[in-house]
């Protein structure tokens, strides 16, 4: 467990860790460069680095929470890797049903198999579901999301590489966009930006601007038409 400053969450929670690249969203992942340089500082957690590993004994970590959290689970892998082993996502979310108080946000590349296993888990409301959604070229995730049984769905344009035009945002509860920081960031254009803001606008579909990104993302900020965007699904 970890405090957070990732703008539209306040901390992360990682029962496993992590990941291998599927599509270009993956190019410059911050995960495993962190997970690098955990490994580096002699982290027990991550002495394998970036290989998938499973860890029982972070399910324990959220009954010791004692006030309403906002918890990112995986920031540092994805629970629908195909490692990760049925049993062990069930134990996840049997830690997250009995957990009502707690907002649960899971988010993966992997919407196939999410799709395919959804049936077997147990979907509590306080489990919101995303998938990340970079460029055109994934669109199909949308889809396979729509499909499941999560009460709240959301997607995650981040890093956003390509417009997204004429999204289908049925049952789509939240979108969050944000440009790519780091080193070698790819750009963003603006006009991508805003075309979803009003996509998600006509909607009805809360909307979050994360960051514009680049080298130097705190400079660049996170102001869209001059205001900050941080809207939220309703939690109840």
């Amino acid at each position: 467990m970890a405090q957070s400053s990732i703008e539209w969450t306040e901390m992360t929670w990682n029962p496993t860790t992590g990941c291998d690249k599927i599509s270009a969203g993956c190019k410059y992942c911050y995960a495993e460069v962190m997970s690098k340089r955990l490994q580096a500082m002699g982290i027990e957690k991550y002495k394998d680095g970036f290989k998938i590993s499973i860890h029982d004994d972070a399910l324990n970590i959220p009954y010791t929470w004692k006030s309403s959290k906002v918890v990112f689970v995986n920031s540092m892998s994805d629970l629908f890797h195909n490692e990760v082993p049925l049993d062990f996502i069930r134990k996840v979310f049997k830690v997250m049903n009995d957990n009502p108080q707690h907002v649960f946000q899971v988010l993966t590349k992997r919407s196939e198999r999410l799709l395919e296993i959804h049936q077997q888990l147990n979907w509590s409301h306080n489990i919101w579901m995303g998938v990340s959604v970079e460029d055109s070229r994934v669109i199909n995730r949308i889809d396979d999301l729509r499909k499941t049984n999560a009460r709240t769905k959301f997607l995650s344009c981040e890093p956003l590489i390509g417009p997204l035009p004429e999204l289908n945002l049925e049952n789509i509860d939240w979108v969050i966009v944000g440009g790519e920081s780091g080193r070698k960031p790819r750009p963003m254009d603006p006009d991508w930006v805003l075309d979803i803001q009003d996509q998600c606008e006509q909607a009805k579909v809360a909307f979050f601007f994360k960051q514009w990104g680049g080298t130097n993302k705190k400079k660049a900020g996170r102001l869209l038409k001059g205001k900050t965007y941080s809207e939220m699904p309703v939690f109840a």
